[in-house]
């Protein structure tokens, strides 16, 4: 994934969560409970290389990136319409199911930190 890939990604999984982009559930009972425990509440970095879901893979089914600048904006504004969100507001999580608000800005946080971690941001 490239940095550009990146924002297009975190974009189009805030447009899933808020409902105008479509995307694929692989929610299982141990993924909406065990697995979101984990990865919203244990001490540690999320791992690389995990698939994503093909509606938000930049290379399957994401939107492509086309010019930075404005998929930065587009991303930033994003963000500012999630940040407002109530938990019941949202579409359920395709792994984690349904979330609470802080839930919910527990995962743009980590979500965000995982992607730009990788660049070293």
């Amino acid at each position: 994934m490239t940095p550009h890939q990146a924002v297009c990604h975190l974009s189009d999984a805030f447009r899933a969560i808020m409902g105008t982009k479509p995307a694929s559930s692989i929610a299982t009972p141990f993924s909406r409970t065990v697995i979101k425990w984990v990865a919203l509440n244990a001490p540690m970095k999320w791992p690389t290389g995990v698939q994503t879901m093909p509606e938000v893979d930049q290379e399957i089914g994401g939107t492509k990136p086309l010019e930075f600048a404005r998929d930065r904006n587009d991303l930033e504004a994003l963000m500012e319409q999630f940040a407002v969100k109530q938990g019941r507001e949202l579409q359920p999580h395709p792994m984690f199911g349904r979330m609470t608000t802080e839930q919910w800005r527990r995962w743009g946080w980590l979500h965000m930190d995982h992607h730009l971690r990788q660049f070293g941001v």
